[in-house]
């Protein structure tokens, strides 16, 4: 068993600091520029190094916004009622990743639409990347102590500053959920799939082992369990559906063109 007493503050240095989290999240973003200018090019799209630049501009946007809409609305509307500032204080934490999806999915379209290209010419890159980010984030929340799980008593088990009893690293698990995410998507990339397939693989992958590894996350205090289950797993299940029409949509078209 291990005690986390990280200081999730990598510097000091008067009131200015700079933590751990951060850290991974700008680092995320240089490694999803690096990897769609060069997985564009590779695909022969017509993506320059300050389009490169713009689009993960729109995306930082779009995932940030999307997250905390998301957040504030399904996860802790009455907190942000009663204090409307606290929508704006993202230090405090609160972002949704299901929010954050949706958020990057409507900055692709609009990037799409200004550069004359097809949704899924860019979608489909950008979910190489975003598995490596969601990763680090997750790494992040460890040394963070938060979004820890339930407790338990595997050899594993983790004790947090805030949590009472060791706890399933669930952060750690969601972690290695997505660097397998990112595996997968690597090792296919390359092969002939119907535009759409990558995007559509990314999200139902990730809505199949997020719904798992909720069973050992702490559900959120302020909601809790919802006839058995967590929200995680009621928009990880809203998540699969939609990525399974759309992925059996893809299917009948490649079907159709071939006809």
């Amino acid at each position: 068993m291990f005690y986390n007493n990280i200081d999730p503050v990598l510097f000091r240095l008067w009131n200015f600091e700079i933590r751990y989290y951060g850290l991974f999240f700008v680092i995320g973003f240089i490694i999803t520029y690096l990897l769609v200018y060069h997985l564009a090019k590779a695909r022969h799209l017509k993506l320059t190094k300050e389009d490169a630049s713009d689009f993960i501009f729109y995306i930082a946007v779009g995932i940030v916004s999307g997250a905390r809409i998301f957040y504030v609305l399904f996860y802790n509307i009455k907190l942000y009622l009663a204090s409307p500032f606290e929508i704006i204080a993202l230090w405090h934490g609160g972002l949704s990743f299901h929010g954050g999806l949706i958020g990057a999915g409507i900055a692709v379209y609009f990037f799409c639409r200004k550069k004359d290209l097809e949704f899924y010419d860019l979608a489909d890159i950008i979910v190489i990347p975003t598995a490596i980010g969601l990763s680090l984030g997750r790494i992040g929340n460890f040394i963070n102590g938060e979004l820890y799980g339930r407790v338990t008593d595997v050899p594993w088990a983790v004790k947090f500053r805030d949590a009472e009893g060791f706890r399933h690293p669930s952060q750690l698990y969601e972690s290695l959920k997505n660097l397998l995410i990112f595996a997968v998507l690597w090792a296919i990339k390359g092969k002939k799939l119907p535009k759409g397939f990558l995007f559509w693989s990314f999200v139902m992958m990730y809505s199949i082992l997020r719904f798992i590894i909720e069973f050992f996350r702490e559900p959120d205090s302020q909601i809790g369990f919802i006839y058995g289950i967590t929200i995680g797993q009621i928009l990880s299940i809203v998540m699969f559906t939609v990525g399974a029409a759309f992925m059996l949509r893809i299917h009948k078209v490649k079907i159709w063109n071939a006809g």
